[in-house]
């Protein structure tokens, strides 16, 4: 809970509220004053309303039902005709828009720091141009992650755009490095699959030569996933091969916690070819999409199937190393920050 998570994006408020539920906290967002970001309960102190049914008139949250106002703090300013003032105040949450994203502290305030926001270098650089988009999905936060932290799964999930059989001849390797985990796997002198063909051709190189191909996976808690990922003609050194021979992109994805079984899936791609072909970028975009829908199917019925078998164990293999080592320090950064957690008094 102390962290940060990425709870929407800027164009996703309007004129309007936006309600959503992170880390099974409803919550209700909206533009105050001057423009800045607030979040606070999605709970009206007079009759239980969703604030979020309302709208914001002059940087204040105006309840849908009986008109009552909230500021960005929490506390009621007015409602016609009444006095509202001593009602109790709705909590607040820290709250920081940065990187193209609206971040959200759902723990202690007190140990909310803005620094802890990860640096996305690609983010405000005009050398680099990004596209994505938002999937809500039916799974639980750490089987997205698994999914992510082994991309072994594209040989069959997604043969029809970055699936090719090398992926699964290719061993991945897997190094910790304090709370990152990183796991790559490199393929050398491999035809490029379509989805890569399309990434060349775009940025104007053969897309039918042998290529050299690159996955590595990058994880930071709380559930953080940023991958490198391309193609550069083979034999110019993969990843590190000069900009003129190759396609290369970060993969971007945020996972946040909606329920124990639900999550908000923060997907996109940043690169640094041709930045400026807008048409390139929606191109990419709309075949990203289409990827990640097919995680998508399968992520919801794998969860579904783990609710109906809760005591069934399972396997690990060497190419789950990503995800198990990510799984150990979630759940070493739990166990710390339960053990602060004020121990109830017994008798």
């Amino acid at each position: 809970m102390n962290t940060w998570y990425v709870a929407c994006t800027p164009d996703e408020l309007t004129d309007k509220p936006l309600g959503r539920t992170i880390c099974n906290k409803q919550l209700v967002f909206f533009r105050g004053d001057e423009g800045r970001v607030a979040a606070v309960e999605d709970f009206c102190p007079h009759r239980g309303a969703p604030l979020s049914l309302g709208f914001v008139r002059d940087g204040k949250l105006v309840c849908g039902y009986h008109g009552l106002e909230m500021n960005c703090s929490g506390k009621c300013d007015s409602m016609p005709g009444q006095r509202v003032r001593g009602f109790p105040s709705n909590r607040a949450y820290p709250v920081e828009e940065r990187h193209g994203f609206i971040w959200i502290w759902p723990g202690d305030p007190e140990k909310a720091d803005a620094d802890l926001i990860p640096e996305l270098h690609w983010a405000n650089n005009p050398d680099w141009a990004y596209g994505g988009g938002l999937y809500h999905i039916q799974c639980e936060y750490r089987l997205m992650i698994d999914n992510l932290m082994d991309l072994t799964h594209e040989t069959y999930v997604h043969a029809s755009s970055i699936g090719q059989p090398e992926i699964e001849e290719a061993a991945p390797d897997t190094t910790v490095n304090g709370d990152e985990v990183v796991t790559s796997r490199e393929m050398e002198n491999i035809p490029a699959p379509p989805f890569w063909q399309a990434a060349l051709k775009g940025n104007g190189l053969a897309d039918d030569v042998p290529v050299d191909r690159w996955q590595i996976c990058r994880f930071t808690p709380p559930s953080h996933v940023l991958i490198d990922v391309g193609v550069a003609h083979a034999g110019n050194g993969g990843a590190n091969a000069p900009a003129n021979v190759k396609a290369s992109s970060i993969v971007v994805d945020f996972i946040t916690p909606e329920t124990d079984t639900s999550i908000w899936y923060f997907w996109g791609m940043a690169r640094n070819f041709k930045p400026e072909d807008q048409a390139l970028t929606d191109k990419i975009r709309e075949g990203q999409g289409k990827i990640f829908e097919e995680d998508l199917e399968m992520l919801e019925a794998q969860q579904r199937n783990l609710l109906l078998y809760p005591d069934r164990q399972l396997l690990k293999l060497n190419i789950d190393g990503g995800g198990v080592q990510a799984r150990r320090i979630i759940d070493r950064i739990l166990k710390e920050e339960q053990a602060e957690q004020p121990q109830e008094a017994t008798a």
